[in-house]
C-alpha cells in the first residue's frame, strides 16, 4: 500500500509530466501534419480585454501554447522559452504571432494575463495571452485543435500540453516543438525554414 501511495504522490507532483512530449530535436520529429489538426475557429479575450481570435490570425503563421499564471511546474520554463523564440524571430525579421491560451480561465483574468505577460518580457504587440472561456471550453478546444489534453487535478496543478504548436496561414497545425527544450537551436532552424 505504501508503494501505491508513493506512485500516486509522484504522479501528482509531476503535474503535467505524463503528457510531456520531448522531441529528439530532428526536424522530421517536429512534423505534426500527419495528425491533420486544424484549429477550430475561435474568438476569446486577450490581455487587454479585447476580442481576439481566428480573424486576427488569418493568413499568418503563429506559435501557440497552453499555460496558466499560477502554474507551479512547467510554465516557468515554457514561457521564457517562448519569449526567447519571439525575440529571436524578431531579430531574424520573421513576422509571426505568438498565442498563449490559459488553462485556468477562472483565475487568469485579462488583468492577470497582462501583468504576467509584461513580467516575462513578452512583446504584447505580437504575443497575445488569451482567456474568456470556461474550463470545459478550453479542454474541448485543446483536444479538437491541438490533439492535446487539459485536465484539472486535485491539487494546484492543471495537466496540459508542454508543446509549442506552429499553425500555418490556413489554420493547420503543422509543427509541434518541445516547449521545455532549453537549447532552441534546432527549433529556431526549423521555424526559419518553415515560416520564411
Amino acid at each position: 500500500m505504501k508503494l501505491v501511495s508513493v506512485i500516486v504522490l509522484a504522479f501528482f507532483l509531476s503535474g503535467c509530466g505524463w503528457v510531456y512530449q520531448v522531441g529528439s530535436g530532428s526536424s522530421s520529429e517536429y512534423d505534426f501534419s500527419e495528425a491533420q489538426a486544424e484549429v477550430v475557429p475561435f474568438e476569446f479575450t486577450n490581455q487587454n480585454g479585447e476580442n481576439y481570435g481566428s480573424e486576427q490570425l488569418e493568413g499568418k503563421y503563429w506559435l501557440a501554447n497552453m499555460i496558466f499564471t499560477y502554474c507551479p511546474t512547467v510554465c516557468p520554463t515554457m514561457t521564457p522559452n517562448m519569449q526567447r523564440l519571439q525575440a529571436t524571430m524578431q531579430e531574424e525579421g520573421v513576422e509571426m504571432s505568438f498565442i498563449s491560451f490559459t488553462v485556468d480561465p477562472e483565475r487568469d483574468t485579462a488583468e492577470q494575463l497582462l501583468s504576467y505577460g509584461t513580467n516575462v518580457g513578452a512583446d504584447l504587440n505580437s504575443w497575445q495571452f488569451l482567456t474568456g472561456y470556461t474550463q470545459d471550453e478550453i479542454a474541448a478546444f485543446a483536444r479538437d485543435s491541438f490533439k492535446s489534453v487539459v485536465q484539472e487535478t486535485d491539487g494546484d496543478d492543471i495537466v496540459h500540453s508542454t508543446s509549442f504548436f506552429l499553425v500555418d496561414p490556413n489554420g493547420q497545425v503543422i509543427r509541434r516543438y518541445d516547449g521545455l527544450q532549453t537549447n532552441q537551436d534546432s527549433i529556431v532552424e526549423d521555424l526559419l525554414e518553415t515560416v520564411q
